[in-house]
C-alpha cells in the first residue's frame, strides 16, 4: 500500500530497500509547510480516490525500476495533517548515487503529476482552499465542510 492515514517513517522506508548490493540510498521527505501563496497555513487535508491512486503509485514505482536499476518505496498520507507532519516520502536505493538521485526526483515529480490526491488547505484567517498549481495564486477557494470551519 502506498497511501496511508498513519504517520510516515522515512527511515523505515529506506531500511526496507537497503541491501548490501545497493550502495546509494536517497530519500525525499515532504513536510506540511506553515505557508502557501503568502498565506499562513494552519493544517491541511489530503483526500484521494484510493483504487486509482494506488494503481498510479504502483505504476510509478514499477516504471522507476524499469528506467533505472533501483528499488523504490513510496508512501503518501491521506487525512488531516498538521504543520510539520510528513505528507509524502520516497526512498530509492541503487548501486550508485547517480541513478538513485535521478530516480528519486523522477518518482516524486510523477506522483505530483499523475496520482489523484487532492490537498485542501486551512488558513490561519479561517478560509479554506483547494491547492491547484494551475490556478492564479496556486489555490481555489473552497466551501467549508458541512460542520463549518474548525479552530
Amino acid at each position: 500500500m502506498h497511501l496511508t492515514d498513519q504517520p510516515i517513517d522515512a527511515a523505515s522506508l529506506a531500511g526496507r530497500i537497503q541491501t548490501a548490493r545497493r550502495g546509494g540510498v536517497v530519500t525525499f521527505v515532504g513536510h506540511v509547510r506553515d505557508h502557501h501563496g503568502g498565506r499562513a497555513v494552519q493544517r491541511l487535508e489530503y483526500s484521494a480516490y484510493a483504487p486509482m491512486a494506488e494503481t498510479a503509485c504502483a505504476e510509478i514505482v514499477r516504471e522507476a525500476g524499469e528506467r533505472w536499476p533501483v528499488s523504490v518505496e513510496l508512501r503518501h498520507r491521506t487525512g488531516e495533517l498538521g504543520v510539520g507532519e510528513v505528507a509524502v516520502a520516497v526512498a530509492v536505493a541503487g548501486d550508485h548515487r547517480e541513478e538513485a538521485f535521478e530516480a528519486c526526483r523522477w518518482v516524486i515529480d510523477e506522483v505530483k503529476r499523475r496520482v489523484p490526491i487532492w490537498k485542501r488547505e486551512y488558513y490561519e484567517d479561517g478560509t479554506v482552499a483547494w491547492v491547484d498549481p494551475t490556478a492564479p495564486g496556486g489555490a481555489v477557494p473552497a466551501q467549508y465542510p458541512a460542520e463549518g470551519p474548525r479552530a
